[in-house]
């Protein structure tokens, strides 16, 4: 049922996306400051993106071999430049490229699912650091913030369908983030 209602979903968009697209279009040829139109093209990509991962839900992703670092400061430059300043964001890494087998759609969710949250938690102000470290046998992705913390007793069911804190929401964005980087990535994830 959720596979679904995700594939309908998608389908769904995927028309207005067309328009927006032939808009810009029209906008380009109207002497509108390129920025602009850029941005707009930016966001537009966002919405293919998102698209494409609904698309994918309840099919077996298929992964491929990815810079890891470029994957990930793809999402984290949208991500930047889309909330406020008094988010201040920062970005290290050991290497330039490390190279494995992801799937970048559903790794881009991720990193969204990880950043976004980490604003909620800081109620849209404070320090966000992603940190990229390559040990050999793991590529670690560490995503903090200067919230207040996530209590103990919290720690395993914050992955859980349906835990959420916000007045808002399904409580499924982090349960999925477990999902993408456990069954779909034979990875770990964990509260530090």
């Amino acid at each position: 049922l959720w596979a679904g209602m995700a594939k309908e979903t998608a389908h769904q968009i995927g028309t207005p996306l067309s328009s927006l697209i032939g808009w810009v279009e029209i906008l380009k040829t109207e002497n509108i400051d390129e920025t602009t139109t850029s941005e707009i093209e930016k966001d537009i990509d966002r919405l293919q993106t998102i698209t494409d991962r609904f698309s994918k839900i309840g099919s077996k992703p298929i992964l491929e071999k990815s810079n890891i670092i470029e994957e990930t400061l793809r999402t984290y430059n949208y991500l930047q430049s889309r909330f406020s300043k008094q988010v201040e964001f920062s970005f290290e890494s050991s290497n330039s490229a490390i190279y494995t087998m992801l799937n970048p759609t559903l790794h881009s969710w991720t990193i969204e699912n990880l950043i976004k949250n980490a604003i909620d938690a800081m109620k849209g102000k404070g320090k966000i650091a992603v940190k990229i470290e390559d040990d050999a046998l793991f590529v670690k992705i560490n995503v903090s913030d200067t919230g207040n913390g996530i209590p103990k007793n919290q720690f395993k069911t914050i992955f859980e369908p349906g835990f959420t804190t916000k007045k808002r929401g399904w409580g499924l964005g982090l349960s999925l983030t477990k999902r993408i980087v456990k069954e779909y990535h034979k990875g770990n994830i964990k509260v530090l």
